[in-house]
């Protein structure tokens, strides 16, 4: 009896487990902005030693909804990936799980990816994605436990991007914007000091010099941006340290709140960190950083 008793319990716990989080699509029922009709099927590939999502074209929202002692904070979590795939695992679901535990929500981001076979704005595509995630995730505000004015965005390398595009390119409809931004190795300036990166990603080799322009973001950078939290390594060649720096002084000149992490090693794409007592310290230090200030 005590077998079939236990046998049930654990049925009961991997069925709480497997609804531990919901997932939206962002456009159900509803034309996507600037699709394209196209045959590009979506796929997961090992790439970067992590599971890595290619070719999205239906973009969803996956929410963790915080546990133990829920905070009324929610975060937006980007992965990056080069505007060419998506670091679904390391640099999503790790990061939602981890957030959750400590009392935040986070909802992870699959944006779709700006393919010209799929779009005819391909460069406003993830914006676009992200802007409704935003107003998606206060729509369900009350569902969650979640205080409207206190939602933010924390992205990788180009999700870091996307995050910083987000702060600054203000939508008119508030629901849009983030109150507050986790930025982690990611771009702001579109310098020699991303040339890799800038020449690797399918998203920039598409922008006209115009576009560019509107890219390099540390100009619009005012009193009203949101606050961010940034995290960078010293050795990192792929974005450079120089990215975070320039933001975060961008930020203290317009008397923004800003806390920045610098780790002397790490290189990039470390996600939650490489375990080495030094890069694995960003999330619990961010998770304080929301819940003290906002």
């Amino acid at each position: 009896m005590k077998s079939i008793f236990f046998v049930f319990l654990l049925f009961c716990l991997s069925l709480s487990q497997s609804k531990a989080q919901d997932i939206y699509k962002l456009w159900e029922g509803e034309k996507k902005p600037f699709y394209k009709e196209n045959n590009i099927k979506e796929y997961e590939e090992e790439a970067w030693e992590t599971r890595c999502v290619f070719k999205v074209t239906e973009p969803t929202l996956t929410v963790y909804k915080a546990r133990g002692a829920n905070t009324g904070k929610a975060v937006i979590v980007i992965p990056g990936g080069g505007y060419s795939l998506l670091a679904m695992y390391h640099e999503g679901y790790d990061v939602a799980k981890a957030l959750s535990e400590l009392g935040i929500t986070a909802a992870v981001l699959k944006y779709r990816l700006p393919n010209p076979e799929s779009s005819n704005q391909p460069h406003l595509v993830p914006i676009t994605d992200l802007r409704r995630a935003l107003k998606l995730l206060r729509k369900n505000a009350t569902k969650y436990g979640i205080d409207k004015t206190k939602v933010g965005v924390v992205g990788f390398s180009a999700g870091s991007h996307l995050a910083t595009v987000n702060c600054l390119w203000k939508s008119d409809d508030k629901e849009e914007n983030p109150n507050f931004s986790g930025l982690i190795y990611g771009v702001t300036n579109l310098s020699d000091n991303n040339l890799k990166w800038l020449e690797e990603s399918l998203y920039f080799r598409k922008l006209t010099k115009e576009e560019i322009t509107q890219n390099t973001l540390l100009d619009l950078v005012s009193k009203d941006t949101p606050p961010a939290f940034l995290v960078h390594a010293y050795d990192d060649d792929v974005c450079k340290v120089e990215e975070s720096l320039l933001y975060a002084e961008k930020l203290f000149e317009n008397n923004v709140l800003v806390e920045m992490h610098l780790f002397p090693k790490g290189a990039h794409g470390f996600g939650l960190g490489r375990k080495d007592g030094i890069t694995d310290q960003w999330l619990p230090l961010f998770a304080n950083w929301v819940k003290t200030n906002f």
